[in-house]
């Protein structure tokens, strides 16, 4: 559907200047697919190259440069979060964008909507090691806590073989099965946001 737009967040330990990332890969995929089916989007924007301030609310002063990021993922129509596995599970960065977000519990409007509602939420998740799903259920549970509408098969996720150092963004050919699941993930975030924006959320109380 054209008009819709797409924030997606990479939340790599790494900062622009520690070079590529194999989330920002991926996410840089997922993006592909969405312009494919006409979402407008500013390619990914890098966690650890911001200022974001530990808290719950949307705004924690100082230097925090939350704020900004929390109007562009309300602009979008599809948030597209990124995390790398470590020890299992999201990392911290994730972690903190969830943490974050949790201020939108108490940002209802009069009809008790959260600000999140109508907005599409999928993930991807990288790593060498085990962890995908119970990453992507982590974050989606999270995601959905908040007001975001998760997608069918709204996950894409590469894991490299157990305890070895090659990184998704050093496979010498794409992977046939992440990119089927990334084009499926996209395919049903458009189609479901497609429908949000045509309709109103019901009134929550």
């Amino acid at each position: 559907m054209p008009g819709l737009t797409a924030f997606a967040l990479n939340c790599t330990l790494k900062s622009r200047s520690a070079g590529a990332s194999s989330t920002g890969k991926l996410l840089e995929e997922v993006l592909l697919q969405l312009s494919a089916l006409g979402v407008t989007s500013q390619g990914s924007v890098r966690f650890a190259d911001y200022v974001i301030s530990p808290g719950v609310t949307s705004d924690e002063g100082g230097d925090d440069e939350w704020p900004d990021f929390r109007t562009r993922i309300l602009e979008a129509d599809i948030f597209v979060l990124g995390t790398p596995i470590w020890m299992g599970h999201p990392c911290s960065n994730a972690q903190r964008v969830l943490e974050r977000l949790d201020a939108f519990l108490g940002e209802g409007d009069d009809d008790g909507r959260l600000p999140a509602h109508g907005k599409v939420a999928v993930v991807a998740v990288v790593g060498n090691e085990d962890g995908a799903h119970h990453a992507a259920a982590d974050l989606f549970q999270g995601l959905n806590d908040v007001g975001f509408t998760i997608p069918a098969n709204g996950m894409t996720y590469w894991v490299g073989e157990a305890m070895h150092t090659t990184d998704y963004q050093d496979l010498p050919n794409r992977s046939e099965k992440t990119d089927s699941a990334t084009k499926m993930a996209a395919i049903n975030a458009v189609h479901l946001a497609s429908l949000l924006a045509g309709s109103t959320v019901p009134a929550q109380r």
